[in-house]
């Protein structure tokens, strides 16, 4: 059998390690998976010698150092949803090429990447499509996973508590990671800050209370990511329509909002996830304005 017969004949539901070992044999050459937040799920026998390898096989991940290299090699770019691998030859300070793809979940969410070096083998024609049925594979095998069906939620309040982080350095490690979210989303971003403002509560109850109303909208609007920031609820939202009276992205119904206490500011719609940060403040500043005017005339949802 070639490759791509051998490949496609590797049995599913033994699990990931499974699928990498026994590429590992087919192809010749290490490979890995690793998880949105670049944490190793799975790694073949490899090359011990060169440090990166090393390096992540004994920490689990990439370091800060290598995760700024391959961003600024255009590797950690390559997050959007593809039917075939992405191949980056040998180039200088790097040991060998390297062929790439993601892997999603059942949501079709990017909730990893396999890796795989051309160290003891040199990449031949039916590598790449032999490849692309191995990651096909392992998002077979995911497909009903707790981990990599939730991941893109974790993941989305992590990153966006550090494109906040005014005191975090603007590295392309950062910016590869925020551009994870924008290919996951429709034309024009929205940032919604969601706020109890006016009830005044211990700490951490008020988390708490965040976390569950967290819950509560995304149950309603299942279609948004959500984040918990300082004493906000931060949702981003994604929509075809460039003005919010045309988005409407809570609808006209607002009752859910009203019968839980709930005030939301919704920024202007935007298309670079790099101005992030100051959307989010254009919605708190939106929102705030409108609760100190204490002029709300019941309203529960400002735009800017």
């Amino acid at each position: 059998m070639n490759m791509l017969e051998q490949v496609q004949a590797l049995e599913n539901g033994r699990g990931i390690q499974f699928l990498i070992d026994s590429a590992y044999v087919i192809f010749n050459n290490p490979l890995y998976m690793l998880d949105s937040y670049y944490n190793l799920i799975a790694a073949s026998d490899g090359p011990m010698e060169l440090v990166v390898w090393s390096e992540m096989i004994k920490t689990g991940t990439l370091g800060a150092n290598v995760k700024e290299a391959l961003a600024k090699a255009g590797i950690l770019s390559v997050v959007s949803p593809s039917e075939k691998p992405i191949y980056f030859p040998k180039r200088e300070n790097w040991s060998g090429g390297i062929i790439t793809m993601t892997v999603m979940n059942r949501d079709n969410s990017r909730v990893a990447q396999v890796t795989m070096y051309d160290h003891y083998l040199p990449f031949g024609e039916d590598v790449p499509d032999a490849f692309g049925m191995l990651v096909k594979k392992i998002s077979y095998e995911i497909r009903d996973y707790d981990y990599f069906i939730h991941l893109p939620f974790i993941y989305f309040d992590d990153a966006v508590n550090k494109l906040l982080d005014r005191n975090s350095p603007a590295t392309l490690y950062n910016y590869s990671q925020a551009q994870l979210i924008r290919y996951e989303h429709k034309e024009y971003l929205y940032v919604a800050v969601v706020s109890t403002a006016r009830y005044d509560m211990l700490k951490n109850v008020h988390s708490s209370r965040l976390a569950y109303f967290s819950s509560l909208l995304k149950a309603r609007y299942h279609a948004y990511r959500y984040a918990v920031y300082e004493d906000n609820i931060v949702m981003l939202i994604s929509s075809e329509h460039k003005d919010y009276s045309e988005a409407l992205p809570f609808g006209q119904d607002h009752s859910l909002f009203e019968y839980n206490g709930l005030y939301v500011g919704v920024s202007e719609s935007f298309d670079n996830i790099y101005d992030f940060c100051k959307y989010y403040d254009q919605a708190t500043t939106t929102l705030r304005n409108n609760l100190e005017s204490e002029n709300t005339h019941g309203q529960r949802i400002f735009f800017k």
